[in-house]
């Protein structure tokens, strides 16, 4: 057992390296299916897993015990100062972090781990609604803001290696009609990265399943639709959430992985690895993940986890942290040996990596239900205009909109049913690949949009745009415009485009100063106010809900009642 350190010792150690001086980090790029630095020297994900465990869900849907609140790591300076000299014993050049608030500050934090040559791996999704509902994808407005918002805060920094637009949305076969949806986030957050000249790789983090589901996942989503050997819609970097070295394994138990990527078009690595299924903890896939023959096929990976995580294979985490002290484990010890031990390949040189081709897309089938064809891009000023020449506007009676937006698409479109109509226009199928016009405005959009359409097929019955007191006529609608469908006429002349998004008029993350759903990937717990995940839950227009809308669900009219 390593002794425990004090965070004066810690700041101290961290004043020592600093003063030894590191050169400004490099940028990392893709060639072929490689990561290289601008020196041209082959780049390997030397990484860990840094983010605290927090509250994790309790709701019986949420088989993954996926967390439900967290604490941005990235905003604390002196616990950054704290851990620095132990990610820096682990001689780690990445870490993962899984949620940020992009209203907060974090010059302290990502400008000390730049001084000692680490790099950063952002998921841009936020637990409970803030990502890609597996259950319900969509692609929408609010959560590209979302994306928007992180990356505007963190595109001051010179060490953010790549963004992941989710982790583990698909799960298994009948839920590959989200890649759809993952894709489409590669591509608008690719043309935004674009617009404003950033270097950051885009990437997915996916959970380990079967082959017949698994590999047309990470081939789709870096493969051109268009079949015209396009990356727009590609992401750069596959990350496989990957358990399967127990114990003290051997080289054996990845020949199938290795098989299934050896031909694969851009770089992959494991993005968590470090089984506790048979502990201790030995690492030793370490050396086997960064020498030949995977690192031919792999560029590294992620140990998870330096923070304590309880999942329900056992215990993860590399430290125990008691107020200012870190008191490192046995697994700490053993991993700093393996990563310590390591002499990276340089094979193959950039100049031999070649071109990165981008091959047609998997079709479908039995286990691969995924469509070629993607969600245009989210829309902001056309979902705004619709909701300001709606008839019927969705006016809450609570701030947790969260809570009823749900229940509320339902009971209107079964309204709308039983009136010869349908919700078509808010929803989308990537199975089909059909998206309704309306399908990637936000939730609370969506529920005006059905609202207006009741209102209206009810003859504009005051009591039709009530709702439980959750609805209001809109006395603003213009004349002009009769009828949800006109409104969405009038607004939505290019429903199916795809642009380059711009941010959105109220950034979070630009004035940050000038200075998901996963296995254990973790947000951590609640506390002051990093807890993120509350306050995007607030406010009609802001609200980031997974709504099952094609579902009727009759029963709803006994809860919510129309006055």
């Amino acid at each position: 057992m390593y002794k425990s350190i004090s965070r004066a010792a810690a700041l101290a150690t961290g004043v020592i390296a600093f003063a030894a001086g590191v050169g400004a980090i490099q940028k990392v790029s893709r060639a072929g299916r490689y990561l290289y630095t601008e020196d041209g020297n082959r780049f390997f994900i030397k990484g860990i897993a840094y983010q605290e465990q927090g509250a994790l869900s309790t709701d019986p849907n949420n088989p993954f015990s996926e967390p439900s609140t967290f604490i941005d790591p990235l905003t604390d300076g002196s616990a950054c100062s704290r851990d620095l000299p132990f990610l820096q014993q682990l001689e780690v050049n990445t870490i993962r972090v899984y949620s940020v608030n992009s209203s907060l500050n974090h010059d302290d934090c990502m400008n000390a781990l730049s001084q000692a040559g680490i790099y950063t791996i952002i998921d841009l999704a936020l637990p409970v609604n803030g990502s890609i509902d597996r259950n319900n994808p969509s692609w929408t407005t609010n959560l590209l803001d979302l994306y928007i918002e992180t990356i505007n805060a963190f595109n001051k920094y010179d060490n953010v290696l790549a963004y992941n637009v989710g982790n583990e949305v698909i799960v298994d076969p009948s839920g590959t009609g989200a890649a759809p949806f993952i894709k489409a986030a590669a591509r608008d957050v690719r043309a935004y990265l674009n617009s404003i000249k950033s270097s950051a790789l885009i990437g997915y983090a996916a959970i380990d399943g079967d082959d017949n589901w698994v590999l047309p996942l990470a081939e789709y989503l870096s493969c051109d639709p268009t079949g015209s050997n396009s990356g727009s819609s590609a992401i750069d970097l596959f990350g496989l959430n990957n358990y399967e070295w127990c114990g003290d394994a051997t080289a054996s138990v990845y020949s199938g992985k290795n098989g299934d990527f050896a031909g694969y078009n851009i770089p992959a690595y494991f993005s968590e690895f470090g089984c506790v299924k048979q502990p201790p903890r030995l690492w030793t896939e370490v050396p086997v993940i960064f020498s030949p023959p995977m690192s031919n096929i792999w560029s590294g990976g992620v140990a998870f986890s330096y923070f304590p995580a309880q999942s329900n294979d056992g215990q993860f985490g590399m430290v125990t942290i008691d107020g200012n002290t870190v008191t490192p484990n046995d697994d700490f010890g053993r991993l700093k040996a393996q990563y310590g031990n390591l002499t990276l390949p340089t094979t193959p040189s950039q100049s031999d990596a070649g071109q990165t081709n981008f091959p047609t897309c998997p079709p479908q089938n039995s286990t691969w239900l995924a469509s070629n064809t993607l969600p245009p891009t989210p829309n902001d000023a056309a979902c705004n205009c619709l909701e300001d020449i709606l008839s019927c506007q969705f006016t809450p009676k609570t701030t947790n909109t969260s809570a009823i937006v749900g229940s509320l698409l339902d009971l209107g479109c079964s309204l709308l049913g039983q009136n010869g109509a349908n919700c078509n226009d808010i929803s989308a199928n990537g199975t089909t690949g059909t998206y309704g016009r309306v399908a990637f405005c936000d939730p609370d959009t969506k529920l005006s949009f059905v609202m207006s359409e009741y209102y209206e097929l009810t003859n504009r019955v005051a009591t039709s745009c009530d709702f439980a007191g959750n609805a209001t006529v809109n006395s603003k609608a213009p004349s002009s415009v009769s009828g949800a469908n006109a409104a969405a006429s009038s607004c939505l002349s290019n429903p199916s485009a795809t642009f380059t998004p711009s941010a959105p008029a109220t950034t979070a993350g630009s004035s940050g100063s000038s200075g998901t759903n996963g296995s254990g990937s973790g947000s951590g717990s609640s506390n002051n106010n990093n807890n993120a995940a509350v306050a995007l839950l607030g406010g009609s227009r802001g609200a980031l809900v997974g709504v099952a809308v094609a579902v009727v669900l009759g029963a709803l009219g006994s809860i919510l009642t129309i006055a």
